[in-house]
Formats: structure tokens, sequence, C-alpha cells
């Protein structure tokens, strides 16, 4: 049988998400593949039961090397790679069995012919497009193929589907052709490096990223030590001024920046915390930073 669509996802005790999202793709994927990070709980037990083929390895801490190795076993002609937090809706799904399906030319075709809501979704994805841009490099949108697409994601942040607060599309390259698009693993905030042409995807992914705060400070632990790290790699001074930046002057920028010009405060409390802790970040990532600069002293 020929394999059209591959679903790929790396997993690690994803017990309470993987059924969610695995049960949103099974009427689209001819194969799906796990690469599993020795979960403890019954993430492989849940995968069986949707017939995934599953590798059981070591979970590593730049969480892209499993998803590569997902994407590597893949046979499709097209991979669709997931997270196990994310659920890709009916609409969605209907839209990835047609795109999958698309000549070149119907796919160009589909911006002219969207409707004037749509186009100005496409505005939106645009500028987007271009800030991912700025930050990652340049697309090339002169290739004559399309080999991937943006895919728009709704964050879920204690159970509100955050639509402002500079979190909305949110677009990340989920659905590609096989061989044309890797994930370099350096980093946990990179994106996926794609050879042709990238579009858009027009209806929205659902992420669970963090539905209850509890989960959300696990996950902001983890970011804050890649991000101790970063600056550990980028030798950042330990002074007074760097410390006044990255533990005030920094946290409240990017608090003012998601909850006033970002709008954050129209996600009502949900905009209000994530502003905050997003600011907070810095703080948490210098000061984690600090105490790595203070032990390879102490060496």
């Amino acid at each position: 049988m020929k394999i059209k669509l591959s679903v790929t996802l790396a997993t690690f005790n994803e017990e309470e998400n993987l059924g969610r999202c695995l049960d949103s793709v099974k009427t689209i994927a001819d194969e799906i593949i796990i690469v599993d990070g020795s979960s403890t709980d019954s993430t492989r037990t849940i995968a069986k039961k949707f017939g995934a083929k599953i590798t059981k390895t070591s979970n590593k801490p730049i969480f892209h090397i499993n998803k590569q190795q997902a994407v590597d076993q893949a046979r499709g002609e097209w991979i669709l790679a997931l997270d196990a937090d994310e659920e890709v809706s009916k609409n969605l799904a209907t839209e990835i069995k047609k795109i999958i399906e698309m000549t070149e030319e119907e796919i160009r075709l589909r911006k002219v012919k969207a409707s004037e809501t749509d186009q100005k979704k496409w505005q939106l994805f645009e500028r987007h497009q271009n800030l991912l841009a700025k930050r990652d490099g340049a697309f090339n949108q002169s290739a004559k193929e399309t080999v991937a697409f943006f895919i728009p994601r709704v964050n879920v942040f204690l159970g509100h589907q955050m639509r402002h607060t500079g979190v909305y599309p949110d677009g990340v390259i989920r659905l590609f052709k096989k061989d044309k698009a890797s994930f370099p693993a350096k980093s946990v905030h990179e994106q996926i490096q794609v050879e042709g042409r990238v579009d858009w995807l027009t209806h929205d992914l659902l992420h669970y990223d963090s539905p209850t705060f509890e989960k959300y400070l696990k996950r902001a632990n983890r970011y804050t030590d890649l991000t101790a790290q970063e600056l550990n790699s980028q030798q950042v001074s330990i002074n007074l001024w760097n410390s006044l930046y990255y533990l005030i002057v920094k946290p409240k920028l990017i608090f003012l920046s998601l909850f006033v010009r970002h709008k954050g405060f129209l996600d009502g409390f949900a905009g209000f915390v994530f502003s905050l802790m997003s600011g907070i970040h810095w703080a948490v990532a210098y000061m984690k930073y600090w105490e790595i600069k203070k032990s390879g002293e102490s060496e």
C-alpha cells in the first residue's frame, strides 16, 4: 500500500495527551511513527492501541533529536510531525487530506480564491512569517515547489484558548514532504529547516501547552535551564548592568509588550499570568546562569 501521510511524534510520559492527539489523526494517517524516550507511564501502551510503530530510546535533553529520529523512520510521501499535546481539529484534518493531493498550481491558487475573512488571516500569517524569517533566516519563497506548510496554532493556557498576548497564530511547520525538512536539534526553540517553498494551512492546530499552572511551571523550569545554557554559551558578563537588565528591565519590557502592545488583556486572567511569567522567565534563567558561573569558578 502506498503511504501518503506519516504522522510522527517523539514522546516521554504523555499518557494524559497522547490518546487525544492520535485519535485526531487516525482517519488521515497511513502510518504512525513514535520514538519514545523510555516513558514510565502508559504512553507506549496507548500508542500500540492506535497501531503505532514504536521505538524506545533515551529521553534526550534536546527533544528534537528524537523527533528527527521519528521523521527518519517515516515512509510517507508527506510527514505530519506533531507533539503529543497537540490536537488536529476535524477541519484541519480535512484540509491536510486535501492539500497533500493538490498540484503546485492548486496550492498557489488557494490564496487568490480565499474569502475576505481568510484574506485577513493570510495577512496575519505573512506578518508572523516575516518575524520568524528575521529570527531564523529567510525562507526560500522563490523555490518552484512548495514542500512544507506552517499550521496556525492556538495555545490552550490555564484552560483558555489564547487568541492574543502575542501567541497567535504561533505558526509551526508541521506538514512537509519527506526529505525536504529536518530538525537541526540544537535548541528547543529552533524552527525546522526546509529545502523549498513554505506555505500556510488555514485551520488551527490546538496546543494543550499548559492546561494547569503546575504543568506550566514544570515546562518553564526546563526552558529556563536551556536559556541559562544559551547565556552561558554566549558568555554574557555577570555585572551590575546585566543583573539589572535581566532581573528587572527585560522582565518588565516583556510583560508590557505582551499584555499591552499585543493585547494580552483581551485574554483575561490567563493573558495576565502568561505575560507576567514570560517576563519572569528571563530573571530565573539569569539566576540559573549565575549559578553555573559560580559553580565553574569554585571547581
